[in-house]
């Protein structure tokens, strides 16, 4: 039987002089690096452009789709918060499964969340090119696509702190643009905005048209599928916390804080759209919502203002899912699940083979959706559409398990808590399992059964050969006990 580490032996996130070619990540992130790859992570491009469906299916009964899942995402971060703040490591939620699930739950939820990044920098650097390629024609959309990719693998070869400071930049301009958009919209709203000619409606929006719910109450749920994806990334923070020089506070303020950025960006700014508009108004499905909403108030030029913004945030997670991948590549690289090129830096701290190995499938990934977009691609997009819900699932079960662990081993490193536990962790695990399992009644091509059907069988196709990997590992260590 193997030996673990302790609980509280982080992997190692600095370089050591004797080492040249560095042994490990560096702490070149600085705070107001690590506050905005926060914020950040919670505003996706997917706010900006998949809330109109959301609106569209529920009304103004999405607000509630919006709450549920945020109040889903509040409670997984606070238990990733907990094993992070007592154990700050690269592989964050995969290295916390390992030790509290087994090896084989460390490989698979961390080898599935790569593949769950590589495939959406495939996603986003097509979105991105295509916003490019209206603006200047003259690059074939392709092109865009790899210019992008090159530029930010770059960014993300060079050092950590050039990650940091091209996110911090990124993801600025996404708050800027949220804020400005709910000062603008509540002013309008209420009838106070200058120039304007919208009427001052207040918030009778929200029932004046079919009421608050509609198309009934299950489209609540309806919505919740279809915005519960928008929410990934607001782990990453965990991720970037190792490259910190105080991970553990660093952790803990970003945990914290996950509560209001989603209650201000989210239900905030959705708040402010059905307000705004009727739930049913064309403008929202044909322009997209904050066009839709910010058309409505008089601004001008409002599509090519919020396609900057869009293109601002498919960069910004453009290169953090570059980043996110490279780090959960190392950290299975450092703990022998992935080759162990992987799990070596360069004398700037920077896991190069890691960052090289993610990209270049992201840009086969990328070739796909232009050769093969309906079949091959449509195939990446499907099976890796639920790991998102495998990876929260993954994070309860182990923090089930790891509070037991660091209590008995190290209580003081406690200094986050999950509330109510283990009760709300029981109760968090349920509700995943009810929205995976209310994915298997969306039976559109491509929906959530294809999504949780497909997911599901990659990941028993991980699950096994983790495995035999590690019954064959054994087999070996057992060979050479005797042959010694």
């Amino acid at each position: 039987m193997t030996t673990r580490p302790p609980v509280s032996a982080p992997e190692p996130v600095t370089t050591t002089k004797n080492d040249p070619a560095g042994s490990g990540l560096q702490a070149g992130l600085k705070n107001r690096h690590l506050s905005m790859i926060a914020i950040g992570g919670v505003i996706g491009a997917g706010l900006f452009v998949g809330s109109g469906s959301g609106i569209a299916a529920a009304g103004p009964g999405i607000l509630v789709s919006y709450a549920l899942v945020g109040v889903l995402v509040v409670l997984v971060m606070r238990m990733l918060g907990e094993m992070a703040a007592a154990n700050p490591t690269s592989g964050s939620f995969s290295a916390y499964a390992d030790r509290a699930l087994g090896r084989w739950a460390g490989f698979t939820i961390g080898w599935l969340y790569w593949f769950f990044w590589v495939v959406v920098l495939a996603v986003e650097a097509t979105a991105g090119a295509k916003i490019l390629a209206g603006w200047i024609p003259a690059v074939p959309q392709w092109g865009w696509a790899l210019i992008v990719m090159v530029v930010l693998t770059a960014t993300n070869l060079v050092s950590v702190s050039s990650y940091g400071e091209f996110e911090f930049w990124f993801a600025g301009i996404k708050v800027v643009a949220i804020a400005a958009f709910i000062v603008v919209g509540g002013l309008a709203i209420f009838g106070l905005l200058p120039g304007s000619d919208h009427p001052a409606s207040g918030f009778s929006n929200l029932t004046a048209h079919g009421g608050f719910l509609p198309n009934g109450p299950g489209a609540i749920l309806t919505g919740v599928l279809m915005v519960v994806f928008s929410f990934m990334g607001s782990e990453i923070v965990t991720l970037a916390a190792g490259e910190t020089a105080n991970p553990r506070a660093a952790v803990t303020k970003a945990t914290n804080s996950v509560i209001w950025r989603i209650a201000v960006f989210y239900l905030g700014s959705i708040l402010i759209v059905v307000s705004l508009l009727r739930w049913d108004d064309p403008a929202i499905l044909k322009d997209g919502s904050y066009v839709a909403a910010l058309s409505s108030v008089g601004i001008p030029h409002a599509a090519q203002i919020m396609n900057a913004i869009v293109l601002t945030s498919v960069l910004s997670c453009l290169n953090s899912g570059l980043y996110t991948a490279s780090r959960m590549a190392f950290s299975l690289g450092r703990r022998n699940d992935a080759p162990a090129g992987f799990g070596r830096t360069t004398g700037r701290g920077v896991p190069q083979s890691a960052i090289l190995a993610s990209v270049v499938f992201g840009f086969v990934a990328v070739a796909f959706n232009y050769l093969w977009p309906d079949t091959v691609f449509q195939f990446l997009l499907n099976s890796s559409g639920a790991i998102a819900l495998f990876v929260w699932l993954v994070i309860c079960f182990s923090q089930l398990r790891m509070r037991k662990i660091i209590e008995r081993e190290s209580p003081e490193k406690l200094v986050v808590r999950m509330w109510l536990y283990p009760y709300l962790t029981w109760a968090t695990i349920a509700l995943i399992t009810f929205v995976l399992g209310y994915m298997l009644t969306d039976t559109a091509d491509g929906g959530g059964r294809d999504q949780v059907v497909l997911s599901t069988l990659v990941a028993l196709a991980v699950v096994a050969f983790a495995l035999v990997r590690g019954r064959l590992a054994r087999k070996v260590r057992q060979e050479e006990i005797i042959s010694s």
